[in-house]
């Protein structure tokens, strides 16, 4: 038949390129799982009631062509700057062997958190890495893998001084006024939900006040180098806390806020090689003493072994995290920024010792240089020390900023009577130059040149006292790749030690690692968006204000509510922003007693951590035998708690992988009694285009843009979690201190530091709805939901399957019940999970929500001959599983138990176990014809938390 020219155009092609399955393979699939069509499909497993056929309204998909072309129209529409504003935010050389190898590397990019380490060894070194540079750097003994952004790292440290702080009775927490304004806004935000009392005063008057903890900066946001030894000791006489935020790059010429007696010190990343972009994602540094390792935020890096005896690395004390201790985590943190703590760790192995501290003295000799000359025309500068930050008094400020923007230049204008200038690593002796003329004029008659020579004779501007004395960054590893032939090997050495998505299909359910397509993900890199400082003025960032505009209006359409708030940088900070907005939506009525929050026992355990950190009383709900919330449950406890109901938190589909029948009235029973309904949009791609949570009866919920819409997970961050609300909690959303836009909430307090959260990485879901369209995007849930469903029944016939709905029915996922299997064989989870490494298969999520069990979720983006393949290895594990059930292998003695297997285990001298090495590391032909080695054997867990060990260890152990 010939084709029409619309038909040849092939607008709707990313659909095919997205979702794997061709349509005859989802013939084959609709066959064995009992459906005549995708729609027969959702009708059988979707509940009438919640079936919602109207389009969405977005439009037809975009090619990819058509789709990047008209965002690099809005990308131009950005005015790049030469950005002087700082605040913790510098323009960055991002080393180009990094940026292609790691940023724009899915060997990075699309790995996931390293929960199964045997095959993550080479993304937890770099983390390790990221450790040992902020420990140097810090002069504290324990760091953590990073945080989200300083300010909330600053938020953590306040939580952290009130859990270990011995001054039980006070409840101030102390905040110098010269801390970065952002900073002060989420920590204010912050204290008010936990009932701290906040002071903000100059540093110096700490002493005036009780206090549990104390934030100080360093240097301060105008730019003093100020010594806080003595003000840190007056907090820890009185058994405070003292907490420190610092420039990383000051931090090679300054000496260690640890060194100055600090107990907390925390920052950003970001000028360490990773590109400002308008805000995020960056990684946050944390570090504190080792008697505080119980209660540091966060994933730590440790250093434990294998069966082998040899060293191997994993995410050491997890029992402090929300997914174990639930309501009484130190933090709901659940994304890190894996992504970008290993680009600045790489940026430091990079430079070396050497490197980093040229890049230091060369950013330090252009301020010299800058202060001096303009001293030396009788301007005053407010301080007399400083390291890249100048804060110039002036009259004339209106003036001076209207020559900067002619130039194409930002200064820092929200300092009363003057502006400030901060220096970095992009600076030249150009654009000091220009700057004399931006202040001066044009007939100033200074030259770089001769003010060099009287700066290098020394200004003193870096006080003797805290001048930095020890050496940092001694370890072999920071020391031995300064050629891109040697970094280039070392990042690729790394890579091949991780299994991600461009391996192999990674089936954890709840987390939809789904395809993060090349055409998404370039803009990320382009300096239009990636060179903006998160508060250039908004009149320069058109083109993002449009894209990020159009962004939330298909969301709006998407979900069903009426406004979208983009500022939470992870799904747990996007359910904290929208219990807040509940909260203040009541208090806005009078009826801020509403303090109790109903939650699932099946729930993922952010959940009730952001809960408790919004003050609120976590109550739980039963489920029945099928996982359903238990309505019998849920309105004795809804009525328990009458006029104190503030919400419930409900995931849907349930986090059994479910579609609840009673969702509709879940929703009623709760706005009864008075209450809020808070969906938790971790399965939101089980809904997109089918339903939507505005359409089933809920007020609010957040959404991973790192699952259902595409930003990948990059080893662990960075996230994305935006929240939608209905039109009655808008205004209660975030707002920021610094950058005020014309939203209803502007004047709210921030829960992230920057204004529009993680910018540089909303392009990333901008173009998947751009080009997948009301179709690809109605198209990929009805996928999901028949992959899950072919994958469940294709694995009922060997494994038993824990929960189904209606018609015998999954949503996107399903789960595994390994406990009946475990209690005929003995085989765990565990043994099965590692196993299926040796068929090159990253596990499903591992004992959550139900212990004991496998949660599965294959996504749209597999094909069926992928699925196909992971249903082989399940299959050949189960059989395995029998032989040891019929006792032809022992329980000890098994490919199951020893699992995962690695090259050592081939080359042993002897091989004295019950099945053969080709069984080991070959279970398969097609594993044969393309073989992922884990690069360690099973990792000991208990001997990693009985010997924490976080710093790295000399090249050689791992040889041993």
């Amino acid at each position: 038949m010939t084709q029409s020219l619309f038909e040849l155009e092939q607008n709707n092609a990313f659909i095919g390129r997205h979702i794997g399955p061709s349509e005859q393979e989802v013939a084959d699939m609709l066959a064995v799982v009992g459906a005549d069509s995708l729609d027969d499909l959702i009708k059988q497993t979707v509940p009438a009631s919640i079936l919602n056929d109207q389009p969405l309204g977005i439009g037809a998909p975009r090619t990819e062509q058509e789709a990047l072309g008209y965002l690099k129209t809005l990308a131009d529409q950005n005015k790049v700057f030469k950005s002087y504003i700082g605040m913790g935010y510098h323009d960055t050389h991002v080393p180009l062997v990094i940026q292609r190898n790691v940023l724009e590397n899915p060997g990075w990019y699309t790995a996931y958190t390293p929960y199964q380490p045997e095959i993550a060894q080479g993304r937890l070194e770099a983390l390790l890495n990221f450790q040992q540079m902020t420990q140097d750097l810090t002069g504290l003994p324990l760091a953590s893998a990073s945080l989200l952004d300083e300010a909330t790292a600053a938020a953590e440290a306040m939580a952290l001084a009130r859990r270990v702080s011995k001054n039980k009775k006070a409840n101030i927490f102390f905040i110098a006024d010269d801390v970065h304004p952002q900073t002060i806004d989420v920590v204010s935000e912050r204290a008010e939900h936990y009932g701290f009392d906040i002071k903000v005063a100059p540093a110096e008057a700490v002493v005036e006040h009780d206090v549990f903890g104390a934030l100080f900066q360093y240097p301060s946001t105008t730019g003093q180098i100020r010594d806080l030894k003595d003000l840190i000791a007056q907090v820890q006489s009185g058994k405070g806390i003292a907490c420190v935020a610092a420039d990383i790059l000051s931090l090679v010429l300054l000496k260690a806020p640890g060194e100055l007696g600090a107990d907390v010190v925390l920052g950003n990343a970001q000028r360490f090689g990773v590109p400002m972009g308008y805000g995020g994602p960056h990684a946050a540094f944390f570090a504190t003493r080792d008697e505080h390792k119980r209660s540091l935020p966060g994933r730590i890096i440790g250093v434990s072994k294998d069966t082998r005896g040899r060293p191997a690395l994993r995410m050491a004390m997890q029992t402090r995290e929300q997914h174990i201790r639930r309501e009484k985590a130190n933090s709901n943190i659940c994304t890190a920024q894996v992504l970008l703590a290993n680009m600045s760790s790489f940026y430091a192995v990079y430079h070396g010792p050497e490197g980093l501290k040229r890049i230091a003295d060369r950013v330090h000799r252009l301020t010299d240089i800058l202060a001096l000359g303009l001293q030396s025309k009788g301007v005053a500068l407010r301080h007399d020390t400083w390291f890249d930050t100048i804060t110039v008094e002036t009259a004339d400020k209106d003036a001076i900023l209207a020559r900067a923007v002619s130039k194409g230049v930002n200064l820092r204008s929200d300092i009363d009577g003057a502006l400030g200038v901060s220096l970095s690593e992009t600076t030249t002796r150009g654009d000091v130059a220009e700057l004399f003329d931006i202040f001066l004029g044009d007939a100033h008659g200074l030259t770089v040149e001769d003010l060099d020579t009287q700066a290098a004779a020394g200004t003193g501007s870096i006080p003797a006292e805290l001048v930095r004395d020890n050496a940092i960054l001694e370890h072999e590893v920071f020391n031995s790749y300064h050629s891109e032939t040697e970094m280039l090997r070392y990042i690729h050495k790394l890579e091949m030690k991780d299994l991600a998505l461009n391996y192999g299909m990674i089936s954890l359910g709840s987390c939809t690692m789904k395809l993060n397509a090349t055409a998404e993900m370039v803009p990320v890199s382009w300096p239009e968006f990636a060179r903006i400082h998160p508060f250039a003025p908004l009149d320069q960032t058109q083109g993002y204000q449009t894209m990020i505009g159009e962004l939330e209006s298909w969301l709006v359409k998407v979900t069903g509510y009426d406004a979208i708030c983009i500022q939470p940088n992870s799904g747990a900070q996007g359910e904290y922003a929208g219990l807040l907005a509940i909260k203040k939506y009541h208090e806005s009525r009078g009826e801020g007693h509403r303090n109790i929050c109903l939650i699932p026992s099946s729930a993922h355990g952010t959940n009730p951590a952001s809960a408790q950190m919004a003050n609120m009383k976590v109550v739980v709900v039963a489920c029945d035998k099928q996982g359903n919330i238990d309505m019998a449950d849920l309105k004795a406890k809804a009525e328990e708690a009458g006029d104190n109901l503030s919400c419930i938190m409900a995931t849907y589909p349930s986090t059994h992988g479910v579609y609840e029948e009673n969702i509709r009235e879940v929703c009623d029973i709760v706005h009864s009694f008075g209450g809020q309904v808070y969906m938790d949009g971790a399965n939101m791609n089980a809904q997109v285009g089918i339903t939507s949570p505005g359409f089933i009866g809920s007020d609010v919920s957040h959404l991973n843009l790192h699952k259902t819409f595409a930003i990948p997970h990059g080893g662990g961050g960075p996230g994305m979690g935006p929240i939608g609300v209905k039109a009655h909690l808008a205004p209660f959303v975030a707002g920021h201190a610094v950058v005020k836009t014309d939203k209803e909430s502007r004047n709210n307090g921030a829960v992230s530091a920057a204004p529009f959260g993680s910018a540089s990485i909303l392009p990333i879901s901008w173009m998947y709805i751009a080009l997948l369209g009301d179709e690809g995007l109605k198209r990929s849930t009805q996928l999901a939901i028949l992959n899950a469903n072919y994958l469940m029944r294709s694995l009922a016939e060997d494994y038993p399957i824990l929960y189904s709905g209606r018609n015998d029915r999954v949503a996107h996922e399903c789960i595994v019940d390994i406990r009946p299997l475990k209690e005929s064989s003995g085989i765990s989870e565990m043994d099965v999970a590692k196993r299926l490494n040796d068929f090159g298969f990253h596990a499903p999520t591992m004992s959550f929500p139900v212990a004991g069990t496998l949660m599965i979720e294959p996504t749209e983006s597999e094909s069926k001959v992928e699925i196909d393949r992971f249903i082989f290895a399940m299959k050949q594990i189960r059989a395995e599983m029998r032989k040891v059930e019929s006792g032809e292998w022992t329980l000890e003695d098994n490919p199951l138990v020893h699992a995962p297997h690695t090259q050592d285990d081939v080359m042993d001298a002897e091989w004295n176990r019950a099945y053969s090495r080709e069984l080991a590391v070959f279970p398969s032909e097609d594993v044969r014809r393309s073989k992922f080695w884990p690069t360690v054997n099973r990792i000991d867990d208990v001997y990693g938390d009985r010997n924490l060990f976080c710093s790295c260890l000399p090249t050689e152990a791992y040889g041993e």
